[in-house]
């Protein structure tokens, strides 16, 4: 198909390290230009990944009328009010995650022109050791699926990292806690009735840098997890079947230059190591999303997807404050 020219909002480490250099892998992607607050900087990150223009204010790049898609991964107090500036200049819009701090702010999003496609960046939904784990499970190969747990932790003590800044979004759930909660309702096509868990605030950058969350996905399946600012860098994914276990060894950050393997654990065989061809999640993300826009279709997951996942994380919000199971709101 003719390449979609993208544009990028800002230089963020997660864009001009991971996404970015997944996304100038494909011959479906033309990243035109980049733009950041400080003009030099923009032009900096330009010559290091050979993108051809650099502006220094986000309103340039969203006036030049040769860009078609945005990607926005900005600060996420940000995500909400770029993604529709965007949108109101006719370009389609991939956000990072989450998608906003509230359901609330995210529902605003609803009220974009409906021309453009907006979705939210959870690569690890293209990614094709996600889809094949979730056709095991569908085939039964574990057995009824039980419970999903992961483990997610990185430490990250900058007091003037965005993710410690507690007034913009910063936190462990919103920026890691997402990843789980995505990936039960991915794998287990479905939604949480209820959630709960218990958080650990610093005391000085106000942001839970230890949480604990339980789901309950009804018909007896849950989701467990624990994510974490502040401790060893890991992360993994345990789905419990009646007859068997998936585990996952990357399941969010996949290397895009080594196989994405999971071991297939069932009772009375010997567990088998799947291994996946090497991808690049990123790029597949943009390819999807590039081939929406191209055939005039939905977005692989719209805006609707992003407003529910930002209401299951306002109710473990809800929870830390009461200390009970609070449901999800429709």
């Amino acid at each position: 198909m003719k390449p979609v020219r993208w544009g990028v909002l800002s230089t963020a480490n997660i864009g001009v390290e991971k996404v970015i250099p997944g996304m100038l892998k494909s011959k479906d992607i033309e990243i035109v230009a980049i733009a950041s607050r400080d003009k030099k900087r923009a032009a900096a990150a330009a010559q290091k990944l050979g993108i051809a223009h650099s502006y220094g204010s986000y309103e340039e790049l969203l006036a030049d009328p040769t860009i078609e898609a945005i990607y926005n991964p900005l600060p996420n107090h940000l995500h909400v009010p770029l993604t529709l500036m965007a949108a109101k200049a006719g370009k389609h819009v991939l956000c990072e995650k989450p998608i906003a701090i509230t359901a609330k702010e995210a529902k605003k999003l609803l009220k974009a022109p409906s021309n453009v496609l907006i979705q939210e960046a959870f690569m690890v939904r293209h990614n094709p050791q996600w889809i094949e784990i979730r056709k095991r499970l569908a085939k039964g190969e574990i057995g009824r699926v039980l419970a999903v747990h992961m483990l997610f932790s990185y430490h990250l003590v900058d007091p003037k990292n965005v993710r410690n800044l507690a007034d913009i979004g910063g936190g462990g759930l919103l920026d890691i806690g997402c990843y789980p909660i995505t990936l039960a309702r991915f794998v287990l096509d479905a939604e949480p009735l209820r959630v709960t868990g218990t958080f650990d605030r610093d005391p000085k950058f106000k942001t839970d840098r230890l949480m604990s969350g339980l789901a309950d996905f009804g018909e007896g399946r849950h989701l467990s997890f624990v994510v974490s600012t502040q401790g060893a860098s890991y992360q993994r994914t345990v789905i419990l079947g009646e007859f068997g276990t998936i585990e996952v060894d990357i399941p969010v950050n996949a290397p895009p230059d080594q196989p994405n393997r999971f071991t297939v654990s069932v009772t009375g065989k010997k567990p088998k190591v799947v291994e996946m061809p090497v991808v690049d999640q990123y790029q597949l993300q943009a390819e999807d999303f590039g081939r929406a826009i191209r055939k005039k279709t939905k977005a692989p997951y719209d805006v609707a997807d992003a407003v529910h996942n930002m209401k299951i994380l306002d109710a473990f919000f809800r929870a830390e404050s009461s200390g009970k199971w609070e449901k999800v709101k429709n």
